[in-house]
């Protein structure tokens, strides 16, 4: 049930932290693997050749950029808020939706996290989450997809849709979305 301060649909700058966020993580699930010659140099106390280094500058970067959006993206939830589930969504599916996003989120913040403490402080057991979290992310990624998809082409809700288009604030409550 929606209340009157809750927004109908997403803000135009929820709309493109959401898109930004997600190529960038499809960048780091594609190319991820590319910094582990130069972290492997590191922890032997070598030196990694300059593409490697390169690489490791590329996925330590656009991590540190996913976490930044993420912040200000969640920023923007707590103060603007989401609109509400579809209304002809089922309560098993509005928890499978919760969940997802859910770990979509904590992925997205651990994951650099977990990546700066393993490549600035060697941190081992934080490197080996990091690791664990690509396989975590593709997974939440793959159920994130297929359930906007479902909503879309099966359950026929503007679910997909309204993080395509920006939508309006809840009535009662005024200032730029």
């Amino acid at each position: 049930m929606r209340n009157e301060h809750q927004p109908t649909g997403y803000s135009a700058a929820q709309i493109l932290l959401h898109w930004l966020i997600a190529l960038l993580v499809l960048f780091q699930v594609s190319f991820g693997e590319d910094i582990a010659p130069a972290y492997r140099a590191m922890r032997r106390d070598e030196t990694a050749g300059a593409d490697d280094l390169f690489n490791a500058d590329l996925h330590i970067y656009t991590g540190l950029a996913i976490l930044a959006l993420a912040c200000l993206r969640l920023a923007i939830r707590l103060i603007r808020g989401a609109p509400p589930a579809p209304e002809s969504e089922g309560i098993l599916l509005r928890w499978v939706a919760a969940a997802v996003h859910l770990v979509l989120y904590a992925v997205i913040f651990l994951m650099p996290v977990t990546g700066i403490l393993a490549w600035y402080l060697g941190v081992g057991p934080a490197g080996e989450i990091h690791e664990l979290g690509k396989a975590v992310i593709i997974i939440a990624l793959a159920l994130h997809v297929a359930g906007a998809l479902w909503q879309h082409f099966i359950a026929k809700s503007d679910a997909l849709v309204r993080m395509l288009r920006p939508g309006t604030r809840g009535a009662g409550h005024t200032g730029a979305g």
